[in-house]
C-alpha cells in the first residue's frame, strides 16, 4: 500500500464558512504528502441518505488506494466515529450513521472496522459541535500516511454498524412505482430506477414515458444528453451515476415543474396513443 495516498473528502459543510478549510489544514499538517480531493461539500444539510448514495456512486471513480473521509452527521458526538477497510483495500472514515454503508457495499464489503479511540490519533475536540478536525480528519490523514487501521482504535463487529437501506422500485408489466432519491441545482430529478428496471417493466426504450407525481404529470421523451430536449420539454435520461433522471430542456426545472422533493412517489408508464 503506498504511503502517500489521496484523501477523498465529502461533507455537507458548504462553502460559506471555514469548516472545509480547517479540515484541510489539519490533514495537510499530518500528511502533507497526501493530496486532498474535494468530492463535494454541497450534500444537502444533514441528509445522510443523499450523502451515502453520492459516496457509493463515486466509488467507480475513486482509486482503491484512496482514503475516503465523509462527514454528514446530524447527531454530532452521539454516533461512533469509525474507520472501515473494505475487501478491495479502500479505507472509509466517518460517523457510524449509515453514511459509509452503501460505499462499503460498492467496494466489496467490509474486511475490518474500528472505532476511533486511539489517544495517539484522536484529539480531544476543541468543540463537541464540530468534531471532524480533531477526530475524523486525523484518522483519515494517518491512514493516508500508511498507519494500519488497527492502530486507530478498538475493533468492531461489522454487523453492529448502522446502514442505509435504499428503497427498491416496484416493477410490474408496463409500470414502475418509484421515488425521488436526489436532485441537483439544475432541477434534474434522480429516481431509484436503473436501466434494467425499465427492461424488467417492459417499457420500450424508444417510447415516450408518462411521469406521474402527486403534484403534477408530464410526457417525457427518452434521450441521452440534455441537448436532446427543447427548452421546457420534459425528458428522461440515465445520468453518469446510473440513475434514471427526469430533466427539462434548459433553463426549465423538472423539480419545480412537477413539485417534487426527496422521497416523493413517482409513477412511470408508457404514454398511451
Amino acid at each position: 500500500m503506498p504511503t502517500a495516498r489521496p484523501i477523498v473528502f465529502l461533507s455537507d459543510f458548504g462553502l460559506g464558512n471555514e469548516w472545509v478549510g480547517l479540515c484541510h489544514a489539519v490533514m495537510s499538517g499530518i500528511a502533507p504528502q497526501c493530496p486532498i480531493v474535494d468530492l463535494s461539500h454541497l450534500v444537502r444539510p444533514l441528509e445522510v441518505t443523499s450523502g451515502a448514495i453520492l459516496l457509493a456512486d463515486a466509488m467507480p471513480y475513486v482509486h482503491e488506494s484512496s482514503v475516503v473521509l465523509a462527514v454528514v452527521d446530524p447527531n454530532v458526538g452521539k454516533d461512533r466515529e469509525i474507520a472501515i477497510e473494505t475487501e478491495s483495500g479502500r479505507h472509509l472514515v466517518g460517523p457510524d450513521n449509515g453514511l459509509l454503508s452503501l460505499a462499503w457495499d460498492a467496494a466489496g464489503g467490509i474486511r475490518s472496522a474500528v472505532e476511533l479511540t486511539s489517544a495517539d490519533v484522536v484529539r480531544r475536540p476543541h468543540a463537541e459541535s464540530f468534531r471532524a478536525p480533531d477526530t475524523l480528519c486525523p484518522a483519515a490523514a494517518s491512514l493516508a500516511s500508511g498507519m494500519p487501521i488497527e492502530q486507530l482504535g478498538t475493533s468492531l463487529d461489522a454487523t453492529t454498524l448502522a446502514v442505509v437501506v435504499m428503497a427498491e422500485p416496484e416493477i410490474e408489466p408496463g409500470k414502475i412505482t418509484c421515488e425521488v432519491i436526489d436532485f441537483n441545482r439544475f432541477g434534474n430529478v434522480h429516481l431509484n430506477v436503473r436501466p434494467a428496471d425499465l427492461d424488467a417493466a417492459e417499457l420500450d426504450t424508444e417510447a415516450m414515458l408518462s411521469i406521474e407525481a402527486v403534484s403534477g404529470s408530464a410526457a417525457a421523451k427518452r434521450g441521452s444528453t440534455y441537448a436532446d430536449f427543447a427548452a421546457g420539454e420534459y425528458g428522461v435520461l440515465v445520468d453518469p451515476r446510473g440513475w434514471l433522471t427526469i430533466v427539462r430542456g434548459n433553463p426549465a426545472s423538472a423539480l419545480d415543474g412537477l413539485g417534487l422533493s426527496i422521497a416523493a412517489p413517482v409513477w412511470i408508464t408508457a404514454v398511451r396513443d
